[in-house]
């Protein structure tokens, strides 16, 4: 029972992000209905792991479930991309401070991930990069010890809205230089600091998803 509960998340999961990717890059559009059976057929799995999917998909306003019509892609306004940077923001300032202080300087797997984000940003590949910021940003809320703070966290569905982000602009060097600043403070066990420089991170990403110009930074 539990491997095929193990598959069955496996194949969600594989089948929402190829669903995400087509939605993303133009491949599904917006008011194109995805039909659940020939989503099934395409992957060879039974429609409910493909049921699952879109209702995550769902859960992030990228499609919407009609009566007696089916599930159709949503198009996402700037206004839904900058609204879950406040309440980042505001979780993992709360984040930083604990972690700046338990991390007591010791940011080897911080480090780590803002080189493979240096790394994978040459080679242009959107999706890898993303689950590098992504883990980056999760090792401060995790370091935070704060298990109701980490649950939040994840219920933004932190990877999907990323990488939505990144579809529309994509200087991955610039976005990766940009966590320097808090890595810093949080290797100098500034609580107070590795908070402002996450305040100032989100502010301006904000900004930057949406305007129609990308702010100078």
């Amino acid at each position: 029972m539990a491997g095929q509960s193990l598959t069955r998340t496996m194949y969600r999961e594989q089948i929402k992000e190829v669903l995400l990717e087509r939605i993303l890059n133009g491949a599904y559009e917006p008011g194109e209905r995805i039909v659940e059976t020939r989503v099934a057929r395409e992957f060879g799995v039974s429609q409910g792991p493909v049921r699952e999917a879109l209702r995550e998909l769902e859960s992030l306003r990228l499609v919407v479930s009609e009566p007696f019509v089916g599930v159709r892609v949503r198009a996402v306004t700037l206004q839904e991309l900058g609204e879950i940077y406040p309440v980042r923001s505001a979780l993992e300032e709360v984040a930083a401070r604990t972690a700046a202080l338990r991390l007591a300087g010791e940011v080897g797997a911080l480090d780590a991930e803002l080189e493979a984000m240096r790394r994978i940003a040459a080679t242009g590949d959107v999706h890898a990069f993303m689950l590098h910021d992504v883990l980056f940003h999760r090792l401060i809320v995790e370091g935070s010890g704060n298990r109701t703070l980490f649950e939040l966290w994840t219920s933004l569905h932190v990877e999907a809205r990323t990488m939505i982000t990144y579809t529309r602009y994509g200087d991955l060097a610039a976005i990766a230089e940009s966590h320097v600043p808090i890595l810093e403070a949080l290797r100098a066990c500034d609580a107070e600091g590795a908070s402002a420089t996450l305040r100032e991170h989100f502010e301006y990403y904000a900004r930057w998803v949406t305007e129609e110009e990308v702010p100078a930074s």
